[in-house]
C-alpha cells in the first residue's frame, strides 16, 4: 500500500513550492513545533501535536495536523494511536503505510526501552519499571493477552513469555503449560499478567481462580507465584496487593 496523497495542493502544481498550512507559512510552523519539541519539556506538545510531527518528518511536504487530529479523534488518545492496529493505521484516510510505519516505530521503540530497563535490576525492587512495560505493552489492546514473566533466584527477568492472546474478553491459559515453561527456563519465581480490553482492571473469579491452581501446581515444583497483575486502560490490579492470592 501507498499513501495516498492526490488530495493535497502540492501534487496540483509545482512540486517545488512551498505549502501554506491554515492560510499561514508552513516551514515557520514546524519551525516553532521543533523549537518547543527540543527546548520544553515533556508537555511541550499537545498529543496531537506529537503525532503532527511525526507524521511530518516521514511526510514532509504535506499538512500533517488535520491528519493527527482525526486519528486522536478515532483511536481516542496519543497512546491509542500509537498502539492502533497497522492495518487501520494504513487505511485511516490520508494515511498509507509509510505514515502508519513512522507512528508504529515509535510504539516499538518505546516497549523495547521499557523492558530494557525491566532487565536491569531485580522486578520486585523495580515495580514501577515493570508497571510501565506492562502500561506500554498491553494498556491499549483490542483484545486479551496473557504473558508469564519468569524470574531467577535474584528476580531478574529471565523470559518474557507471551502466552497468547484471545477474544475481546477471555484468553486461555493452562497451569500445565505455565508451570512446565518455568521448569524449561529454570525459573525460581514467576509474575503472571494479563489485560482487560473493557478498559477495568477489575479481575474476574475467574482470574483469581486460575491464579490459584497456578501457585498451587507451581510450589509443587518449588516455584513461586509473586502475583497476577491485571492492566487495564484504567489502570492495573495487583491480586497480591489486593489480598486476593
Amino acid at each position: 500500500m501507498t499513501d495516498q496523497t492526490g488530495l493535497f495542493p502540492e501534487q496540483n502544481g509545482n512540486s517545488g513550492s512551498r505549502m501554506s498550512f491554515d492560510g499561514g507559512d508552513a516551514s515557520g510552523h514546524r519551525a516553532r513545533l521543533r523549537k518547543r519539541l527540543m527546548t520544553g519539556g515533556e508537555d511541550a506538545l499537545a498529543d496531537h501535536e506529537v503525532i503532527e510531527y511525526l507524521l511530518m518528518v516521514a511526510r514532509p511536504r504535506i499538512d500533517t495536523k488535520p491528519i493527527a487530529r482525526s486519528l486522536i479523534q478515532r483511536f481516542g488518545s496519543l497512546a491509542g494511536v500509537l498502539n492502533a492496529d497497522p492495518q487501520a493505521l494504513a487505511l485511516h484516510p490520508n494515511m498509507g503505510e509509510t505514515s502508519a510505519a513512522a507512528l508504529r516505530i515509535v510504539a516499538l521503540a518505546a516497549r523495547r526501552l521499557a523492558k530494557t530497563v525491566v532487565r536491569e535490576q531485580p522486578v520486585l525492587s523495580n515495580w514501577q519499571a515493570l508497571l510501565d512495560y506492562l502500561h506500554i505493552d498491553m494498556a491499549h489492546l483490542n483484545v486479551e493477552r496473557v504473558r508469564v514473566l519468569y524470574l531467577n533466584t535474584q528476580n531478574m527477568l529471565i523470559l518474557d513469555h507471551l502466552v497468547g492472546d484471545g477474544t475481546l474478553d477471555e484468553s486461555p491459559i493452562y497451569t500445565r503449560e505455565v508451570v512446565k515453561k518455568g521448569l524449561d527456563v529454570g525459573a525460581a519465581a514467576m509474575i503472571l499478567v494479563h489485560n482487560h480490553p473493557s478498559g477495568s482492571p477489575k479481575p474476574s473469579r475467574a482470574d483469581i481462580q486460575v491464579t490459584q491452581k497456578i501457585i498451587e501446581a507451581a510450589r509443587l515444583m518449588g516455584m513461586n507465584v509473586h502475583d497476577h497483575i491485571v492492566i487495564g486502560r484504567e489502570g492495573h490490579t495487583s491480586l497480591k496487593a489486593q489480598g486476593l492470592i
